[in-house]
């Protein structure tokens, strides 16, 4: 006879209740990166926050100093806007205007016979593939600009997002707190206290860490850009800083732009070349694990993992939310690790 088992019912409703919040999760993906993005915000304004909140009095320091923060943040974007932003807007015109007639003189030169070598023959392959690509390149701008006038139509997102960052920081206590009344108090309370202080520094790092580092490439970038007298000198920093906060192929695909209209200007491309590996080599040994910190270290290999994983998932998205989802997850390995580790040892102590 059938009969009816509870714990296979249970097991199945809940992978079902599973199944569906996953499928919820992927249905509202857009609106749910929106908050992640939001979130991400708030923990670039917290460091500034926290700063006031401990200067002003004491009675409604929180309120006040939020309120501060953002008149502060939103004053620093007005002044870099008329001071970069008017030289960048100018650049990419003129870049957009002169692309064409660019890519129409720049031919590959003869090679002399004596010059064989590897130099001459990368700079005869780049040449001749940038010249055969040059009606392409041609079509690409227009297909860019209608591109970013797309985007420009999603502009709401721009005063959603620091709206939603405001109410996080403003109630960030409270849905720590409500977060925690989900679990009685005992052992597992305290463990997801743990974890969650364990995420909220994480963050925080990460956050700190990104926009240092893309300040960092702009700094570098511009002054070598303008000692060297590169064309839209201005422009390339600005491209390659935003870049930035796309793992791996971000800085990839700057160079790449960098190099291409270096070699379409007639700059020295060699040089270029050379300056970008060797501030890639500085910024990926040297300053970015000293920003980054312990918390977010992760295998090169794990980190291309996750930017391919998260481009085929949720394209430029999932690319730029890849290096903090997996620091997420490995905050969680090694609680999960450390509990193991407890419970493993705790019989042993107690005989």
């Amino acid at each position: 006879m059938l009969g009816f088992d509870r714990k296979a019912a249970q097991a199945t409703w809940t992978a079902a209740a599973v199944l569906l919040l996953l499928w919820l999760l992927y249905t509202v993906r857009s609106t749910l990166f929106v908050f992640v993005v939001a979130l991400l915000f708030a923990y670039l304004l917290y460091p500034l926050v926290n700063l006031l909140d401990r200067v002003l009095p004491a009675k409604r320091a929180h309120g006040l100093g939020l309120t501060l923060a953002y008149v502060i943040f939103l004053g620093v974007i007005v002044a870099v806007g008329v001071q970069i932003g008017t030289r960048v807007a100018q650049q990419a015109q003129s870049l957009s205007g002169r692309l064409p007639e660019m890519l129409a003189k720049w031919q590959a030169p003869p090679v002399a016979p004596q010059q064989n070598d590897l130099q001459a023959q990368i700079m005869e392959n780049v040449r001749a593939e940038i010249a055969r690509r040059a009606n392409e390149l041609v079509q690409l701008v227009p297909a860019v600009g209608v591109k970013l006038m797309s985007v420009a139509s999603d502009l709401i997102f721009v005063v959603i997002v620091p709206i939603l960052a405001f109410f996080f920081l403003k109630d960030s206590e409270v849905i720590r707190a409500h977060i925690l009344d989900l679990v009685d108090a005992g052992p597992w309370r305290a463990r997801l206290d743990s974890l969650m202080a364990d995420v909220h520094l994480l963050l925080a790092h990460y956050m700190r860490a990104l926009v240092l580092l893309s300040l960092a490439t702009f700094a570098a970038y511009s002054i070598f850009f303008t000692v060297m007298q590169v064309p839209f000198g201005v422009l390339l920093a600005v491209i390659a800083m935003f870049l930035e906060f796309i793992p791996m192929i971000g800085p990839l695909s700057a160079a790449v732009v960098i190099l291409l209209v270096a070699a379409v200007s007639g700059s020295h491309i060699l040089v270029l070349l050379v300056f970008l590996v060797l501030y890639r080599l500085f910024q990926d040994y040297v300053l970015s694990p000293h920003l980054m910190g312990q918390g977010v270290e992760l295998h090169p290999l794990l980190v291309l993992f996750g930017v391919f994983a998260g481009a085929e998932v949720a394209g430029v998205a999932g690319s730029f939310l890849s290096v903090p989802v997996l620091a997420l997850a490995r905050v969680l390995y090694i609680h999960l690790r450390r509990e193991r580790h407890a419970a493993s040892t705790e019989p042993a102590e107690s005989r």
